[in-house]
């Protein structure tokens, strides 16, 4: 279970439970894919490090008009 930050808090930010969780499961498979070394080296999980990033405000949703 997810504490910090709030999944309700994050859920206000992104707008509902089903965009948080393609955001925050996009980021992490970037994060995994770039960033791998720097996750290892700071003991990090990606989806941790990706939710902390919506949390602050450096990922946001990106919605398409259809």
């Amino acid at each position: 279970m997810m504490i910090d930050p709030p999944i309700e808090k994050l859920i206000d930010k992104v707008g509902c439970k089903y965009a948080l969780v393609c955001l925050v499961t996009k980021r992490s498979r970037f994060l995994l894919d770039k960033k791998a070394e720097m996750l290892e080296a700071e003991n990090l999980r990606a989806v941790s490090y990706a939710a902390h990033e919506v949390h602050d405000g450096k990922v946001e949703a990106g919605y398409e008009d259809a």
